[in-house]
């Protein structure tokens, strides 16, 4: 005779919550921050081919933290979501809200339903005519949503460094000063000795608001090493 256990909704929606956290902080954060002239991402990411930042759709972009199949089909589910609803209706009904809400009630169903949560975190942004136009939307694993000020941390340790985010962030950096804040808030330990992160050991992009439709850029080592040592 098989013993059945009794688990309150209570306890299995924390312990869903716990793991997917765990899953999470495993993963090297990514920072993302306005500057003057659009989005700028950051991560420590040496690979060439597995992107942890992506192009959604002209002036909306995507960026993940944790299980890289599991965000990897959510891009993807984004791409088509944001192909479909531009095809069907215009280009401008495509937004960065839309999208975080169709990815929140993604994630919002996965983690009550389903066996396992998805362990992942997604930043999703979209790049205006002005920096105070722009638009970053965090997702948590349970499909939450929240509207960030300009500038977010997600991933292991993302407390901590966005606390450095926090002090150091204003309006109107120039992208230097952006991609400058976000490496040395990557490379920042706990007793807040700065490491370096050569450029190729960094995956990087921005949003460029001055670009006429598709606003994604992705930087290279040169541009990076350019952009590290502006001032330096």
């Amino acid at each position: 005779m098989t013993q059945s256990f009794y688990v309150s909704p209570e306890q299995l929606m924390k312990d869903r919550a716990d793991f997917a956290r765990k899953g999470i902080a495993r993963g090297r954060s990514v920072v993302v921050l306005g500057y003057d002239g659009g989005i700028a991402f950051a991560t420590e990411n040496p690979s060439r081919a597995l992107h942890k930042v992506s192009e959604i759709y002209d002036r909306i972009a995507f960026a993940a933290v944790g299980k890289y199949n599991e965000f990897e089909n959510l891009r993807v589910a984004g791409v088509r979501y944001a192909d479909m609803r531009g095809y069907s209706y215009d280009r401008i009904d495509v937004t960065a809200r839309g999208l975080a809400n169709a990815y929140a009630q993604t994630l919002g169903a996965v983690f009550t339903t389903e066996s396992k949560p998805l362990e992942v975190e997604l930043a999703v942004t979209e790049v205006g005519v002005t920096q105070e136009q722009d638009q970053i939307y965090r997702l948590s694993y349970d499909g939450s949503v929240t509207d960030e000020p300009g500038r977010v941390v997600m991933g292991g340790d993302a407390e901590r460094l966005g606390a450095l985010v926090e002090a150091a962030w204003r309006p109107g950096l120039t992208l230097e000063e952006a991609m400058q804040l976000a490496v040395r808030t990557l490379g920042t330990a706990e007793d807040g000795a700065v490491r370096e992160i050569v450029p190729t050991a960094l995956e990087a992009a921005v949003l460029d608001r001055t670009r006429t439709r598709r606003a994604f850029r992705r930087l290279d080592g040169d541009d990076l090493a350019a952009l590290l040592a502006a001032g330096g």
